[in-house]
């Protein structure tokens, strides 16, 4: 389930990629089979996730030998990460800034790890459709590791743009969770034996595999609307 489209970064052969917060590696296994080959790398706070990542890798058939391509992972804090300034020629962060203490300095570790002209590609759940999660269940935003604010998507524009950064696209994805995860928040301390939630789940995890067109032709339609998630691309100023 994407949610950062890898085709507005405009990537070329050989260019190291950040995947923060890569959690199970959704987008870290679409960087390393893209039509491009590219050198990604995977960081993540919670070991269990990166190591599902990893997993991952073997489940899918290998990519191309050439060009060559490589992958790397690593256990890291968005507030102090473990690579060199300019080590990047492009740095996604998705469904992360919104369980982070501390912002500002996600995003100046982000910048000072991004090389100059590179891109950074971020999204966040949007606005009103988190805002209603937050007024039906307070336990959805109380969950310890769980999501600690919620952004304006113009707010957090004009935060990166602070930085030096251009303004490039933005985009909202995963309507259909939307719903989901209302009616997760509604039925809370009971959501795991509700007959509807398994339902609803079950449905999801058929659109995901099976990607029928009425689903994905819906949500596309219905993205603007009730998008679960923001996704907004920059690039970073040169010299």
């Amino acid at each position: 389930m994407m949610t950062i489209d890898p085709d507005r970064l405009e990537l070329a052969d050989g260019q190291r990629v950040l995947d923060l917060g890569c959690g199970r590696g959704r987008h870290l296994h679409a960087l390393y089979w893209h039509e491009r080959a590219l050198d990604v790398t995977g960081l993540d706070l919670d070991f269990a996730d990166l190591g599902a990542a990893i997993d991952g890798f073997f489940e899918l058939p290998p990519p191309p030998e050439t060009p060559p391509r490589t992958a790397v992972f690593t256990v890291g804090d968005a507030g102090r990460l473990p690579f060199a300034d300019a080590s990047f020629d492009a740095v996604i962060c998705s469904e992360v800034l919104e369980h982070l203490p501390d912002v500002p300095l996600a995003l100046s570790e982000i910048d000072r790890v991004l090389k100059p002209g590179g891109k950074f590609a971020l999204s966040v759940p949007r606005y009103w459709p988190e805002k209603i999660c937050w007024m039906l269940s307070e336990a959805y935003h109380n969950t310890p590791g769980g999501h600690v604010r919620i952004f304006k998507d113009g707010a957090l524009r004009k935060q990166v743009e602070a930085l030096g950064y251009s303004f490039r696209h933005r985009h909202w994805v995963h309507a259909l969770h939307s719903p989901y995860w209302w009616l997760q928040c509604a039925l809370w301390e009971r959501r795991e034996q509700s007959g509807m939630v398994a339902a609803y789940r079950k449905m999801l995890e058929w659109d995901l595999l099976s990607a029928p067109r009425l689903t994905r032709w819906s949500e596309k339609a219905l993205n603007p609307l009730l998008g679960k998630s923001v996704a907004l691309y920059f690039d970073k100023a040169r010299p």
